[in-house]
């Protein structure tokens, strides 16, 4: 199996190569799904919170608290997958979704935000970890950072379509219509996933419950660090564009094009600068580059600077595709899935804190959320930097 700097060549005719190659049109499709349901979401819903409810900005953390709730729950698909095989589950989860995405319009008040955006949320964040988990069960250490690159890259050239198909519907339908006709499509595109079945008897048997091993303590602490650094970059730097500098549905719109563009085409650097200099080197040049990035949006004033940082932020957020990739290198094959929902869980630790947190100080003045981002930027650089050793350690541990 040939690995391609955008995908995966699958010329082999064995069983191996043709269950492979259905798990990732599998998945591709359920990404282009899930895609299109968080960033459509995400692209209507700062305006429609601001202009058609009217929540303030320690609302809006707790309604971004709210959708981190489902992350934090996380751990509980260890022992759904009891019942549910992880493909059912994958389609299922993207379903939900849609479902979440279709009533958000119908329900324009602060409640209605609540209750829509965690069906959404738990949707989105239940994919998530068995996305990731069968990504590491199905290709190997070399071929991961490529599958998830190209994941990024699809997500982008999906959230660019979307993008332009609101920035006109935005012209002639309302918030709900738009709203209903992204639930839709989420809720078509899983439906066809669902018909796609592969044999999984040659697929290594996962431990069950719950899995917490001290070898792993790295990837919990990145996966936590990471939680905070992301929560700031998705709830505070567009909310700051919408309050402070008066973007519209329009400029955001815009703004999202734009910044999957150089999605697409960065994202399959990163996987590749993983395979050639590994993830301490990669994960050191995002956290690096985060500490100016946040002291940026705190003390620049230009509406053009803090577009700049947004495109920054967003490119070197690709990076933390490292944190799943140096975890590949390290586990053993049985505790993939159970360590996906643990790490997702520790992920939305600090996904649920900060928001509410971050809104309230955010009333005091809107600079302390990013200096703290800044902050947590250098306690990260510090971390990942003792990347290498714990993967020379698993080796020494014969864990492979």
């Amino acid at each position: 199996m040939k690995v391609l700097p955008l995908g995966i060549n699958f010329s082999g005719k064995g069983h191996k190569d043709v269950t492979t190659h259905i798990v990732y049109r599998y998945l591709m499709l359920l990404t282009i799904a899930s895609a299109i349901s968080l960033q459509g979401w995400r692209t209507l819903f700062n305006n429609f919170a601001v202009d058609k409810v009217g929540i303030n900005g320690i609302q809006l953390g707790v309604i971004q608290s709210i959708r981190e709730i489902p992350g934090f729950l996380s751990m509980f698909v260890v022992f759904i997958l009891l019942i549910i095989a992880e493909r059912k589950l994958s389609y299922i989860s993207v379903m939900v979704a849609g479902v979440g995405v279709a009533l958000a319009g119908f329900f324009p008040s602060y409640i209605g935000l609540i209750i829509t955006t965690f069906i959404l949320s738990l949707g989105i964040h239940y994919f998530g970890t068995t996305n990731k988990s069968l990504i590491l069960q199905t290709f190997s250490t070399k071929e991961s950072p490529f599958i998830f690159a190209r994941q990024n890259s699809v997500k982008a050239m999906t959230n660019i379509a979307l993008g332009t198909i609101i920035f006109f519907l935005s012209k002639v339908l309302n918030y709900k219509d738009n709203f209903l006709f992204i639930g839709i499509i989420v809720l078509i595109l899983a439906f066809i996933a669902s018909t796609m079945d592969y044999d999984t008897k040659n697929k290594t048997i996962q431990n069950k419950g719950m899995v917490f091993r001290k070898r792993y303590w790295l990837f919990y602490v990145l996966n936590f660090l990471s939680g905070a650094r992301r929560q700031i970059f998705i709830v505070f730097s567009i909310f700051m564009l919408v309050q402070k500098y008066h973007f519209n549905v329009g400029h955001i719109t815009i703004l999202f094009v734009v910044n999957n563009v150089l999605t697409y085409f960065v994202s399959p650097i990163i996987g590749s600068a993983i395979n050639k200099y590994g993830e301490r080197r990669v994960l050191s040049s995002e956290y690096f580059m985060m500490i100016f990035v946040f002291l940026g949006y705190a003390f620049f004033k230009s509406a053009w600077i803090m577009v700049i940082l947004y495109f920054l932020d967003n490119i070197f957020y690709g990076c933390s595709m490292s944190i799943n990739t140096f975890f590949h290198k390290c586990a053993d094959p049985k505790d993939i899935a159970p360590s996906m929902a643990v790490g997702f869980t520790i992920n939305h630790i600090s996904a649920v804190v900060l928001p509410v947190l971050g809104g309230l100080l955010w009333m005091v003045d809107y600079r302390i959320p990013f200096i703290a981002g800044a902050l947590i930027a250098i306690i990260s650089l510090y971390f990942v930097q003792k990347i290498t050793k714990e993967i020379n350690k698993a080796k020494g541990n014969n864990i492979f």
